[in-house]
């Protein structure tokens, strides 16, 4: 992962949890600047070095609780954090020189989908439910089977997640589904199946399944399965080391600050493409 224009500049938000200090950890190590990070008063890190919080070097900088004030100098801007701090961010950044967005959030509402792809006039935004590089290669895989399957295969995606998660289901389960979704030429809402729940929760043909499992430190695992009468085909990906994460947003960084404005994916950076 290299920037042929010389170091590149983020500030990151939620810098105090567990993925904002693994996004300033992979950020150190990769010669990448951090001009400043945000964090809520309750994570009690206002006076912490960056760098100590992220397990490497001192930096010179503590978190401050404004977008505007961490992102002053920066060119791209990273958050992973809740949905209503995410929106709250991009209306603080237009009056910054920050000229692209790497948006690892999710559970967004409509509303706030909205808001974000508004938002992508002002800024090069890249999107995405999860920035490993091994999942967006299975939300490829996942489009091209859908396209090349009948509606006789059943479509499930089950997916696993430590106990703290708070969106279910995940932003990648959904990613995954509406990839299915797009290679049957259709948009998610209209082929997502209700939660199987109650006496006649029957499988309807032609629909996409999700289940969900919440269990102690799991990093995250994602199987999409195709099911026939006859035949199962199985999709998976497990993530061993959350820095996955990371270096892919970072991966994304440094592509999305020479895009012009517009809401990207991780297909558009791996250049993968929709192939359907």
């Amino acid at each position: 992962m290299t920037n042929p224009e010389g170091p590149l500049s983020v500030a990151i938000a939620g810098i105090a949890g567990r993925m904002g200090r693994q996004l300033a950890a992979v950020s150190i190590d990769r010669g990448i600047r951090i001009t400043g990070g945000t964090e809520v008063a309750a994570a009690n890190a206002y006076g912490e070095d960056i760098g100590i919080l992220a397990g490497r070097r001192a930096v010179g900088l503590h978190p401050v609780a404004d977008a505007a004030s961490a992102a002053a100098d920066a060119a791209v801007w990273i958050d992973f954090t809740r949905p209503e701090a995410t929106i709250a961010a991009l209306k603080s950044l237009a009056a910054t020189s920050v000229r692209a967005v790497v948006i690892g959030t999710t559970g967004f509402s409509a509303a706030e989908e909205d808001a974000i792809a508004s938002a992508s006039s002002r800024f090069a935004i890249v999107k995405a439910g999860n920035f490993s590089i091994g999942v967006n290669l299975l939300e490829a895989l996942t489009r091209l089977a859908a396209s090349r399957l009948g509606t006789d295969w059943d479509i499930e995606v089950l997916e696993t997640h430590h106990r703290m998660k708070a969106d279910a289901p995940s932003g990648t389960a959904l990613m995954l589904g509406a990839a299915a979704a797009e290679g049957r030429g259709a948009p998610l809402g209209e082929l997502r199946s209700a939660p199987y729940d109650g006496p006649d929760a029957r499988r309807e043909t032609g629909r996409i399944g999700f289940s969900v499992r919440r269990a102690g430190g799991v990093i995250g695992e994602h199987e999409v399965t195709f099911g026939s009468e006859k035949e199962l085909i199985r999709l998976s990906h497990t993530a061993l080391d959350r820095s996955v994460f990371a270096e892919g947003a970072l991966h994304a960084a440094i592509w999305a600050a020479g895009q012009a404005p517009g809401h990207y994916d991780m297909n558009d950076v791996l250049g993968l493409g929709h192939t359907g």
